[in-house]
């Protein structure tokens, strides 16, 4: 895997490529990149230190991996462009929605297409990576991909059907937690710490309580229970969330995504 391609460059891709160049497995300058809009990717570039390029016939005839990481519903456009181009090639895709059976029916069986739905804390090698099971790169070329993608988070491989509710979880995920964070930071902010030490205080405690339940395994609710003393603070904490709706609420949050991609 000399070189990496990407078509398309918002801001999943740019968190990934980023996350590549800070992991140190791929060099910035072994990164290429084309997306429409010349003068941001430019900029985009400068930033994080990919070439850009030009159009999107020359990054595919520069590189043997592509990462397809345009809109979703760009994707037959784009291959009308380079569907014949792409033969005997490496395709990643990390847009929603498409799974290897999709592209299996408009591309060329020499295409190897390894789907995957990433998330934004791959920036930091924080992120989930969804692999879906099914694919059609080689063996090695396999367990190279999972490698370079376990430096961005932790990778998690889902059958095909299943793709749907884990990018909504992981994908959209981040977005939920951030509004309950700012929620915690607002209640903080209320009682008289500063806005700055409240997304320090929310932000800490969150992420320490996800590492404290990867580090045990413990059920969650277990780890509740240790915190919630009898006839204590935290447990009528819990009882307010509780009468609020809380989990009705998060799983709402999940079940509209779901309907919509119905849709």
């Amino acid at each position: 895997m000399q070189k990496i391609g990407f078509i398309g460059m918002g801001n999943m891709a740019q968190a990934i490529a980023l996350g590549f160049i800070n992991s140190t497995k791929i060099k910035k300058e072994n990164i290429y990149a084309f997306a429409p809009n010349q003068d941001k990717l430019k900029k985009n570039a400068d930033k994080i230190g990919f070439n850009p390029v030009p159009d999107v016939k020359s990054v595919v005839q520069m590189c043997d991996t592509l990462i397809m990481a345009c809109k979703p519903y760009q994707i037959e456009s784009v291959l009308s462009e380079v569907k014949d181009l792409l033969k005997g090639k490496a395709l990643i895709s990390i847009a929603a929605g498409w799974v290897f059976e999709t592209f299996e029916k408009v591309l060329d069986k020499s295409v190897r297409v390894q789907c995957i739905m990433p998330n934004t804390p791959a920036m930091i090698g924080e992120g989930v990576m969804l692999f879906e099971k099914k694919n059609s790169l080689e063996e090695k070329e396999h367990e190279e991909v999972k490698d370079l993608f376990t430096s961005l988070g932790i990778v998690e491989e889902l059958d095909s059907h299943l793709m749907g509710i884990g990018g909504a979880i992981s994908g959209c995920g981040p977005a939920f937690m951030d509004v309950i964070m700012e929620a915690y930071a607002d209640a903080a902010v209320k009682y008289g710490i500063s806005r700055d030490a409240a997304y320090r205080l929310v932000s800490q405690t969150m992420a320490g309580s996800a590492r404290l339940q990867q580090k045990t395994g413990s059920h969650p609710g277990v780890l509740k229970d240790a915190v919630c003393s009898p006839n204590g603070t935290t447990i009528r904490g819990v009882d307010a969330l509780e009468k609020n709706g809380v989990r009705g609420a998060c799983i709402s949050s999940i079940d509209v995504i779901m309907d919509f991609k119905k849709k």
